[in-house]
């Protein structure tokens, strides 16, 4: 059991607090921002603190962090966080959820797998990486480091995840598949081919049909 720090205070910080508490060995002592956006003194009933002065209270020898960011930057932004904590001697817990099925997948630090992920055998996710709920993860994929991968996400086995690659909702990559690194995979794509670094796939959003609702036999 590690008593842990959370950084942020946005929504992924209140999901994190939530299944850490509920569903972990874990115990969640405070939060941490950047003194900027510093606006309480208090998150969830516990203490929020300014990030340059973490040390101060919440020693690396004592307490262990969890970078709750999302993907802004295409999750550039997580990853600097990360690192500079890590300089700074902390170290990570990495959660995965107990309704996940997963068979000893090697697991890197500062990662978050939520339920029913299912995780196939002879896997491996890097640092940083974060897997909402319902994600099909089949044999021999690896996703590297600063990776978020949404919902209903299907890798198809032995597909190659790039570094701080995005997936969108229901985005379906073929097996065998590289992916290169920054990459973009809207909601709903089909991948089938490898792609370039820091490419961006979407295949758009629904025409909206012509005739009203009122008008359509259903």
């Amino acid at each position: 059991m590690a008593k842990v720090v959370i950084f942020g205070s946005s929504e992924i910080a209140e999901i994190a607090h939530f299944y850490l508490q509920r569903d972990s060995e874990h115990e969640v002592v405070g939060f941490t921002v950047d003194e900027a956006y510093l606006k309480t003194e208090s998150f969830h009933n516990l203490p929020i603190v300014p990030y340059e002065k973490l040390e101060k209270y919440y020693p690396p020898d004592q307490y262990k962090l969890f970078i709750a960011i999302s993907y802004q930057q295409v999750n550039k932004l997580r990853a600097e966080k990360y690192l500079n904590a890590k300089e700074r001697g902390y170290s990570f817990i990495s959660y995965i959820s107990s309704q996940a099925s997963y068979y000893g997948t090697p697991v890197g630090e500062n990662c978050f797998i939520m339920e029913n992920n299912v995780i196939q055998p002879f896997t491996s996710i890097g640092n940083n990486c974060l897997l909402l709920g319902v994600n099909s993860i089949a044999h021999h994929c690896v996703i590297n480091d600063h990776c978020f991968l949404t919902s209903n996400v299907v890798l198809g086995g032995g597909v190659n995840i790039g570094e701080y690659t995005f997936m969108g909702l229901n985005a379906t990559i073929r097996n065998y598949i590289k992916i290169g690194k920054e990459n973009i995979i809207g909601a709903g794509s089909i991948i089938l081919s490898d792609t370039e670094d820091k490419a961006v796939y979407s295949p758009g959003e629904t025409v909206k049909f012509e005739v009203p609702s009122n008008l359509v036999r259903i």
